[in-house]
């Protein structure tokens, strides 16, 4: 099975989701994620990955750093964000 394919199925249980970059208006949100995550923020341009509006996941649009809710399965979301993150770097 692809990837594509297998996330897909990986994902369907799930509501919205959105993977988009960061904005300025969520640096607080990003920060409450790190807390919980015990991790540092990624630095830089940041991809986000939401489910039904809420931030679970967060990653350096490099692909190298990543935080996630450790009280939500993120790694459907994890791979669709290293996905996106290897897409936006090869068109680079």
């Amino acid at each position: 099975m692809s990837a594509p394919v297998a996330l897909a199925s990986a994902v369907g249980g799930r509501g919205a989701i959105v993977i988009r970059r960061a904005r300025p208006t969520d640096g607080t949100a990003l920060r409450r994620r790190g807390q919980l995550a015990d991790r540092p923020v990624p630095a830089g341009d940041v991809l986000l990955a939401e489910s039904d509006g809420v931030l679970v996941a967060a990653a350096g649009a490099d692909g190298r750093s990543l935080i996630s809710d450790p009280f939500v399965v993120t790694s459907d979301l994890v791979e669709l964000l290293e996905l996106r993150a290897r897409q936006l770097l090869a068109a680079a």
